[in-house]
């Protein structure tokens, strides 16, 4: 018989769930919808690793999946308990946006856009990538709705989620770059199918 301990509680069944540090709120919580959002974008990346070709691709999205980690912790701490938070872990700072920034610049430069709307699906790699850009997205939403509401979590974090989008973005381009202009558009050429 296995002595693991089981990974069901059953402390969630009636609708909370516990903060990393911090207590128990209820599952409808604007934080567990915000760090939910960067779970799910941890999930999507997942997805995007295992399905990109290109080997530089795949490293970037294993960070980015770590620093998720980080801001999935920040977000699941309440505001009196940062010092546990501080204590233990990792927190965001500016030098992670910092270095979205200058990762994005690299990618810019060796990837030239279409002048057209990106139809996501070029590829099942970037597809995945597109899909966990949106779900950033949606963190950076929840983050902001915080903040309007005045939580007073680390301002760092929206701007990492609004970097990590565009940064996704250009990965997904440079996973596709090799591609014909019309699979990553849906635009038709001239006279001629897609």
């Amino acid at each position: 018989m296995s002595s693991m301990k089981s990974i069901y509680t059953r402390r969630g069944d009636g609708g909370d769930t516990g903060l990393l540090y911090g207590g128990r709120v209820p599952k409808h919580d604007a934080r567990v919808e915000a760090y939910g959002a960067c779970d799910e974008a941890a999930s999507a990346l997942g997805l995007a690793r295992a399905l990109c070709s290109d080997e530089e691709v795949r490293s970037a999205i294993a960070e980015v999946q770590r620093d998720l980690f980080t801001v999935g912790a920040e977000l699941a701490t309440d505001g009196g308990s940062r010092h546990l938070l501080e204590k233990h872990f990792n927190t965001v700072t500016p030098g992670m946006a910092s270095r979205l920034e200058v990762l994005i610049d690299g990618l810019q430069s060796r990837v030239e856009l279409p002048r057209s709307f990106i139809i996501p699906g070029g590829s099942s790699g970037s597809a995945a990538l597109d899909l966990a850009r949106s779900t950033v997205r949606r963190a950076e939403r929840r983050v902001s709705g915080l903040e309007q509401s005045g939580f007073a979590g680390n301002a760092e974090v929206l701007r990492y989620l609004n970097r990590l989008a565009d940064y996704l973005f250009m990965l997904a381009r440079y996973e596709d770059r090799a591609l014909p202009v019309e699979s990553v558009t849906g635009m038709r050429r001239e006279g001629g199918g897609v």
